[in-house]
């Protein structure tokens, strides 16, 4: 048997806030936008070529909402892995992405902590071969 995720929900404010912010901003691919009863929609994005996608899940409770940008207590919580770690570093800083911190090599790659739209926490991270 055979078992991988194939996404993971994201607790979002707005659905085309959060799907502008992740297809323009941080240049994934919009997978699926379907309605659902009551105004919901189901809303998948994922980096380009990525197995996993993110389910942009808008907030319908009061508690709900009080998760929008701090899925992970304040972790880093999400893990952008690149190839390229220079080129989407400056692609990603020309397209508004708020870094928290400066590029650094550690002795598994190069990283830094970015906040997305919400101000939930992600490294962008080359790992060495």
């Amino acid at each position: 048997m055979t078992q991988y995720i194939a996404s993971f929900a994201l607790v979002v404010a707005d659905y085309d806030e959060a799907v502008a912010y992740y297809t323009r901003v941080l240049g994934f691919e919009l997978r699926e936008d379907s309605p659902r009863e009551n105004g919901k929609r189901w809303v998948l994005v994922a980096p380009p070529g990525a197995a996993t996608s993110i389910l942009l899940a808008k907030a319908t409770t009061d508690l709900q909402a009080t998760r929008i940008g701090n899925q992970t207590g304040g972790r880093v919580g999400f893990f952008l892995h690149t190839d390229n770690f220079e080129h989407d570093f400056a692609a990603m800083k020309s397209r508004g992405v708020r870094f928290a911190e400066a590029p650094r090599h550690e002795d598994y790659g190069t990283v830094a902590v970015f906040e997305d739209i919400y101000g939930n926490r992600w490294d962008l991270l080359q790992l060495k071969p």
